[in-house]
């Protein structure tokens, strides 16, 4: 059975701007994208026209630069800096 990549696992501190949406840290960042998504889930921020982008309330937009809407492939790469 092949070892799963712990670079995924390793829990990592979350900022306090992230954890605004996905709880306190310190937790993989497998669980804050999970999380992430309950979130726009939850509140309902999924453009209905096109799945792909996410339409961000004022705590998302902290975690993505100010934008107000993301693409979900962009996503990631926003949340990024809010981890170490």
């Amino acid at each position: 059975m092949p070892k799963a990549n712990s670079a995924f696992m390793k829990p990592m501190k979350v900022s306090d701007d992230l954890a605004a949406v996905v709880g306190k840290g310190p937790m993989p960042r497998s669980e804050v994208v999970k999380a992430l998504w309950a979130y726009i889930k939850k509140n309902d921020l999924q453009d209905p026209k096109n799945k792909r982008n996410i339409n961000a309330d004022a705590n998302l937009q902290k975690v993505f630069g100010g934008k107000k809407t993301v693409n979900m492939f962009e996503m990631t790469k926003l949340v990024s800096p809010h981890l170490s």
